[in-house]
């Protein structure tokens, strides 16, 4: 059981994805089971004592935090795609068609998986790693291997993250070290995972199982079939794939399945498109395809790094498109090697950048992204994706106390209730201001801060940094 928490100070959270609420003297608290109990706007610094008797907290069992103008309390990052395996080798391959980035660069990688010591390491690095930045739940893709990717959620359940956890389904087009020998044996082997997960955490506190055919150039029609109805089987059961990443990638999965125009109904066909569908990248989007994602309420994970720097072009996903038509269940993947960088705070700012060059690209229409966007598909709107909202991304009452607490600048020592001196920023996010807003303290921690800048961080109501 978590201590029960009280903070008193700023608190910003996103409502929906155009509103961001920034609550100045707020009061928010959780009990020993890490629920939020209370969210209290605007209590007066003088009437604190009696508020905090008032909702009978006894700071001899509650942990009570006053923040600092400096400090603010937001949500838990959400990546919503993540290959674990590639921890070990973000930023390689760069000037690779996508294609050719997986054939020469991962697989080799992710073939080292076999070796369980070696998973353990890496596994182990990159889950303190995401911790490390905030990101208090993730959707991960593992390898192919079944016992590295229990090891995975053996992992993320010691350290306390909450994640979607998928063996990677491939029984074709890979390499000879690389592949799974039939449909069977990758759906048996799937199979095992699923229930080791639900072993490992019964009543899916922290981390669930979710189906992860790679993409359909990789899976044979009978082994997506085989995964359809295992979702079928299995209602609560998310899946996820990557979907219209590259026009290469688009063509060689249409020439694999002749019979099918476009990737959405060749997923709906074997039952893998549906309201717990995370689809990574979605870049080169068709009318039909924006209106059937929206129709049948899929997530969507925007990766702006990976689409940017892998090989095939500058994949600039239509995530104003996406808003415009209504698709809302929108969030943010750091995507690891497929791009540089394991930040959501990279990802939010690369998304910028995106949307400015959607801009241009067309002439006006797609007008760029604004803070208060980025700042939910980082948190709400990837637990929408993730089919976690109803526990984390906001701090609803009811909802898990999945938290980060931000610091910008250096503390007169290490007490988070020391005194704090303005003038020392801390790391190289930009300095705060005394004139300074707390939606310009927002801005500036979502455009310049990094790890640093994250001084702790809970995952329900547990302390993981």
């Amino acid at each position: 059981m978590a201590k029960r928490l009280a903070f008193y100070g700023t608190i910003i959270h996103s409502q929906n994805i155009g509103r961001t609420d920034i609550l100045e003297n707020a009061l928010i608290c959780t009990g020993e089971d890490g629920i939020i109990t209370a969210l209290e706007p605007n209590v007066p610094p003088d009437q604190l004592d009696d508020k905090l008797s008032g909702l009978n907290l006894n700071t001899e069992v509650y942990d009570v935090h006053r923040l600092h103008r400096g400090e603010l309390l937001i949500p838990g990052f959400v990546d919503t795609h993540n290959h674990a395996p590639q921890w070990a080798q973000r930023g390689l391959g760069r000037g690779l068609q996508i294609i050719d980035w997986l054939n020469e660069i991962t697989f080799k990688n992710e073939a080292k998986f076999a070796n369980l010591q070696y998973a353990r390491k890496v596994y182990t690095q990159a889950v303190k790693g995401f911790l490390k930045q905030g990101i208090t739940t993730a959707s991960y893709y593992a390898s192919i291997h079944g016992p590295a990717t229990k090891l995975l959620a053996e992992i993320c359940f010691a350290e306390g993250q909450r994640a979607l956890i998928g063996k990677c389904n491939m029984n074709r087009n890979s390499p000879p070290f690389y592949i799974e020998p039939s449909s069977q044996e990758s759906l048996t082997a799937t199979q095992e995972v699923i229930d080791a997960i639900k072993q490992i955490d019964p009543e899916a506190c922290l981390i669930k199982p979710i189906l992860t055919p790679r993409f359909a150039i990789s899976c044979t029609e009978e082994l997506l079939q085989g995964l359809g109805e295992l979702a079928a089987e299995n209602p609560g059961l998310p899946i996820q794939t990557h979907f219209n990443e590259a026009l290469s990638e688009i063509d060689m999965t249409l020439s694999l399945f002749p019979d099918y125009t476009n990737e959405a109904d060749l997923y709906s066909r074997f039952g893998l498109l549906n309201d717990r569908t995370i689809l990574a990248h979605c870049c080169h989007m068709t009318q039909y395809e924006i209106e059937r994602l929206k129709q049948v309420g899929c997530g969507i994970a925007h990766c702006p790094i990976a689409n940017t720097t892998v090989g095939g072009g500058f994949m600039a996903a239509p995530i104003r498109d996406f808003l415009r038509q209504g698709i809302t269940k929108i969030g943010l993947g750091t995507d690891s090697g497929g791009g540089f960088s394991s930040s959501i705070l990279d990802a939010m700012r690369q998304a910028f950048i995106v949307s400015n060059a959607r801009e241009k690209m067309t002439a006006g229409k797609d007008q760029s992204l604004t803070v208060d966007e980025c700042f939910y598909m980082a948190t709400l709107g990837g637990a929408r994706v993730c089919g976690l909202d109803h526990k984390v991304g906001n701090f609803a009452v009811g909802k898990e106390f999945d938290a980060c607490l931000v610091r910008t600048y250096e503390p007169a020592d290490h007490d988070m209730d020391a005194d704090l001196d303005l003038s020392v920023p801390l790391g190289v996010m930009t300095p705060i201001e005394v004139e300074d807003s707390f939606r310009t303290i927002l801005e500036k921690f979502v455009m310049s801060a990094d790890d640093r800048n994250i001084a702790r961080v809970w995952v329900r109501g547990k302390c993981v940094k």
